[in-house]
């Protein structure tokens, strides 16, 4: 367990680019009522769950927004936190208590506009935190949270109240600045283990996205894996076979057979990014010559035809080429490539077996 971070800690290295979001993190999905709730937590001093960040050496592609907030290009030195669990409550607290980025024209700030209400009691049980739409909000019983962490209006806002509310809101101004946040980090390089550790966070929920994962590893400026997948599932599209490059997971296998000669998921989340990069064209070469085999040579027009869509992979092993010229199995190659059944297997007489 790591130092727990406080609310203006965790504001100020999101800011400074030391915590982020890795691209293959999904999106913001909470909502102001979830928002709030963890508001009260925090206030109360309840359990709320623990950041999980994976600190590492080597950069990745992150997501240069917050929620619907266009973070700061800050670029620090490595190594960074990336958050690999608790980015829904990261960017909760980050939405509700920043108080100077403007949200992404287009975009919806309104789960973060929390105020607390002034008027209610407190209670252990029922909470004094709530959405409220701006043109219901009676600044005599609703306290914006968003000032609390801005040093100036939140004096302007003491001087301008009652004694009584300016006690009630410094009370909430400790608590908050008090609370410290759990944290969890795990250092690695190894990216098996990493893979693993979000596998399990996420096995309640939605399960890990290889795809999404192992493109953080392989992006630079000119190189996004998804981008080059999509555009492979257009140029089968035509040929009836969209459906094979839209398999992401079929994808990645052919990927690692033809670089690792391993199509197995260790193989998958060992790819090296550098080689996947300076080899695609390869891998597109192969996985294109095997869709044309199939076509012309076992007649088959579309994914659904085929037997089991694993045949694509040792295909795309045979047909992956660095060569201007594409591979032409001679006749021997071709009987080889088909054994009984429909079953394809490496032969010795295969050019890249």
């Amino acid at each position: 367990m790591a130092e727990p971070l406080f609310i203006p800690e965790l504001i100020q290295k999101i800011n400074n680019g030391n915590i982020r979001i890795p691209s293959f993190q999904r999106g913001f999905i909470w909502d102001a009522d979830r928002v709030s709730h963890l508001m009260d937590s925090i206030y109360k001093g309840f359990p709320f769950g623990s950041l999980l960040f994976w600190r590492t050496k080597h950069p990745l592609k992150s997501e240069r927004a917050l929620g619907p907030f266009e973070l700061p290009s800050n670029d620090p030195d490595y190594p960074i936190d990336y958050v690999l669990d608790g980015q829904q409550r990261a960017t909760s607290i980050f939405g509700v208590f920043q108080n100077h980025l403007l949200p992404i024209e287009g975009e919806d700030d309104s789960p973060f506009k929390i105020y607390f209400d002034l008027s209610e009691q407190n209670s252990i049980q029922d909470s004094n935190f709530l959405f409220i739409p701006d043109e219901e909000v009676n600044p005599e019983k609703h306290f914006p949270l968003r000032l609390l962490f801005d040093s100036p209006k939140y004096r302007k806002y003491l001087l301008s109240v009652p004694e009584e509310t300016a006690e009630k809101v410094d009370m909430l101004y400790q608590k908050f600045t008090r609370a410290r946040l759990p944290v969890q980090t795990f250092e690695s390089d190894d990216r098996t283990a990493v893979a693993i550790v979000f596998e399990r966070i996420n096995r309640l929920g939605v399960e890990l996205d290889t795809l999404q994962l192992l493109s953080a590893w392989t992006w630079s400026e000119d190189f996004d894996l998804q981008d080059e997948f999509q555009e492979l599932a257009e140029d089968l599209a035509p040929y009836g076979f969209r459906d094979v490059g839209e398999d992401s997971d079929l994808l990645l296998r052919c990927c690692a057979a033809i670089i690792n000669g391993d199509a197995s998921p260790n193989s998958i989340v060992n790819l090296k990014g550098e080689e996947v990069r300076s080899r695609f064209p390869e891998i597109r070469k192969g996985i294109n010559g095997a869709v044309d085999f199939l076509r012309s040579s076992m007649k088959s027009y579309s994914a659904q035809s085929l037997p089991f869509p694993t045949i694509l992979i040792p295909l795309s092993v045979f047909f992956a080429t660095t060569k201007e010229q594409d591979t032409h199995p001679n006749t021997k190659q071709q009987k080889n490539l088909f054994l009984g059944h429909g079953r394809f297997s490496f032969r010795e007489d295969t050019p890249n077996a």
